[in-house]
């Protein structure tokens, strides 16, 4: 899934600022429509992870789609806040994935959910490219040489390099711990039973969603007192830092409490696609975005095996889980390359932060 969707990012910000996101979007939700169907009907290994690799192509566009249609319907100081209220509805789709799925497989299997996610897409795209309307500048049609031409120009900006690192690792590490690690956590760290863990998911995913409204909401009002969303994001993520030395050095602060501070602070670094996208001209707007995710993903991705190579290096324990001391370890790995990725963006002088707007 992290693969496919990191590997389609780069053709996919060309792709939105040449044909725009109405249609661009639609036509990649059918890929994951028929990835879903592949997933739930699969007879072997092989071709569950073909339909996992559909999936993240198809959906690979849905986020970044939504960027570059905002970009394009809405003043440069309102991305903030709408930007936040799209990852909100993302973080609707969290939710639903926690209690609500337990609830849902009393009556169905995970091949039955994965048939009604697949028919809930094909929907979807059919809806996208039949009813929202078009933007006038939507599709700037260029020569190919020029829409890469585009891409270089960004990923040899001296301001995407400086603030890139930082935003990657972050975002790497809330999505490596907050999607794989945390449910692990709460039951060999935490001690918590299946239901109390679902429950703990559940609000951390919440929180999520409470974290990309208050984001937008806070840099649209910062916005006005000429705080730009990228001085907002870093100290968010700066934020998220402190909670996960919290859960390195174990400090006495209740589980769910601790991750649901982890959840507020890690979601707002989206706030710097907002930056960047008022910082580069409109037409670069999909490429910006998509090279900033490309790198988010792959780290993602990165992240997540990494940690768990580290904790397989410790013997498991009789239950089954994990030793606490592996998870403060791996933890304690990816909090060191996030601090050095904060020490880059302070001393890298190349390229000037957009902190004011």
């Amino acid at each position: 899934y992290f693969l496919t969707f990191a590997a389609f990012q780069i053709p996919l910000g060309m792709l939105l600022d040449r044909y725009g996101p109405r249609r661009t979007e639609s036509f990649l939700l059918l890929f994951a429509a028929a990835g879903a169907f592949i997933f739930a009907l699969a007879p072997n290994t092989t071709m569950l992870i073909v339909g996992r690799g559909l999936i993240g192509f198809g959906v690979s566009a849905c986020l970044m789609a939504a960027f570059k249609a905002f970009v394009l319907w809405f003043p440069a100081g309102r991305l903030p806040l709408v930007n936040g209220l799209q990852m909100a509805v993302g973080g609707l789709g969290a939710l639903s994935a926690t209690v609500p799925i337990e609830t849902a497989l009393a009556f169905t299997d995970w091949r039955g959910i994965f048939m009604a996610l697949g028919t809930m897409t094909l929907v979807a795209a059919v809806i996208l490219f039949t009813v929202v309307p078009d933007k006038k500048g939507e599709a700037e049609p260029s020569r190919m040489a020029d829409q890469f031409g585009g891409v270089v120009q960004v990923m040899t900006s001296p301001l995407f390099w400086r603030i890139a690192p930082i935003t990657f690792a972050t975002q790497a590490a809330f999505l490596a711990i907050q999607s794989l690690w945390s449910g692990p956590w709460l039951r060999d760290v935490a001690g918590m039973g299946r239901d109390d863990v679902a429950f703990a998911l559940m609000m951390i995913a919440a929180a999520m969603t409470v974290g990309f409204v208050l984001a937008g909401v806070v840099a649209e009002r910062l916005g006005k007192r000429g705080i730009a969303p990228v001085a907002v994001a870093i100290v968010s993520m700066v934020g998220s830092m402190v909670m996960q030395l919290v859960l390195v050095l174990g400090l006495p602060i209740p589980p769910l409490v601790l991750w649901c501070l982890f959840a507020l602070f890690g979601t707002n670094g989206i706030l710097v696609y907002a930056g960047l996208s008022q910082t580069f001209p409109r037409h670069l707007a999909g490429r910006v975005i998509t090279g900033m995710n490309l790198l988010v993903f792959v780290a993602g991705f990165s992240f997540q095996w990494g940690i768990g190579v580290i904790i397989n290096q410790f013997a498991p324990v009789a239950s089954g889980g994990y030793q606490p001391q592996a998870y403060t370890v791996a933890f304690g790995v990816v909090l060191v390359l996030e601090v050095l990725a904060l020490l880059w963006m302070i001393f890298y002088r190349k390229g000037r932060l957009p902190l004011r707007v």
